[in-house]
């Protein structure tokens, strides 16, 4: 295959770096996979291939040099908005730090590598006015809020100064199986080991959830035919979703009569509702095919598998 369809993707035995890599693979792509993992729980299909290395890594400027990549989805990096209040130095090193290496391992070793970097709608805090569009006012609310936003500032940097081919993709609420954290685990947790269903908040917070593979499926459209000097595309579903609702949508899928209760409590970092424009994206391509019954479903089958495993 071609040096030109070769795909570099960091944190590949992540949550969404192993649906990326399955999604390019279907789509043509010859996937090489960087992560920390030991190759026998990456958890990777077959065909990736897969290099155990730490980043930032001199060994990352060797193996481009090696598998020239035409694109470079970067999935590596801390996604935890609780850590990043506790331990903002880690979360800075581990996203901001982290990011700038890569650019620059890509600038030198191959500087005609698309990079798509995988920000969040971290960057927007609490939106004045919703569906959010990406020239929002950016207002963080947490340390990882301002570090993806300062990697969203050096792809623009690399992209105005060296030219390096960058996109900007701005995640909302992922989810899917696999997730073993965040709100939708948590409340398929509680419910299935018979815990108190207590969560943060009023319940009418909300959010924009959005599958997995749809996350993959957009960003193989966005390396193949998406803006590339540091543009910035929302990915998200474009649905409204409060978090009470998405409880009672879990409580039905796991035939559960166990009701919530909401303390009342905001979370520090967090913002209030969020729904996405989309517009950008679909006019790439993309359109949403998870409708959020039908993946909230495959995701508490998931998880009642995983729980109740021996």
């Amino acid at each position: 295959m071609s040096a030109l369809k070769t795909v570099l993707i960091t944190g590949v035995a992540g949550f969404l770096g192993r649906h990326a890599a399955r999604q390019f693979a279907r789509a043509g792509w010859r996937v090489v996979g960087v992560d920390l993992a030991a190759p026998e729980n990456a958890q990777l299909s077959p065909g990736t291939l897969y290099h155990r290395m730490p980043l930032p890594s001199a060994g990352l400027a060797e193996l481009v040099r090696a598998l020239p990549p035409a694109a470079c989805v970067h999935c590596a990096g801390r996604a935890s908005v609780p850590f990043s209040m506790q331990d903002p130095a880690a979360d800075f090193r581990d996203n901001t730090v982290l990011t700038f290496e890569l650019l620059e391992t890509l600038r030198t070793a191959a500087p005609g590598c698309r990079v798509l970097l995988l920000s969040s709608a971290a960057v927007y805090g609490n939106p004045a006015s919703l569906p959010v569009a990406e020239g929002h006012r950016l207002a963080p609310l947490s340390p990882y809020g301002y570090h993806k936003l300062q990697c969203e500032l050096l792809c623009e940097e690399f992209s105005r100064i060296y030219a390096l081919p960058t996109t900007v993709v701005r995640i909302f609420s992922a989810y899917g199986p696999g997730l073993r954290r965040q709100v939708v685990w948590d409340i398929c947790e509680r419910i299935l080991t018979g815990a108190e269903l207590t969560l943060h908040g009023t319940g009418r917070e909300s959010r924009d959830f959005v599958h997995a593979s749809d996350i993959a499926r957009a960003l193989v459209l966005l390396a193949e035919r998406g803006g590339a000097e540091a543009e910035v595309y929302n990915l998200a579903s474009g649905e409204e979703t409060t978090i009470a609702r998405l409880a009672d949508l879990l409580l039905g899928a796991l035939l559960s009569e166990a009701q919530p209760v909401f303390d009342g409590r905001a979370t520090p970092g967090n913002p209030l509702c969020w729904r996405a424009d989309i517009a950008k994206l679909a006019a790439v391509g993309f359109t949403p095919t998870v409708g959020l019954e039908q993946g909230l479903r495959s995701v508490a089958a998931w998880c009642a598998a995983e729980l109740n495993a021996p």
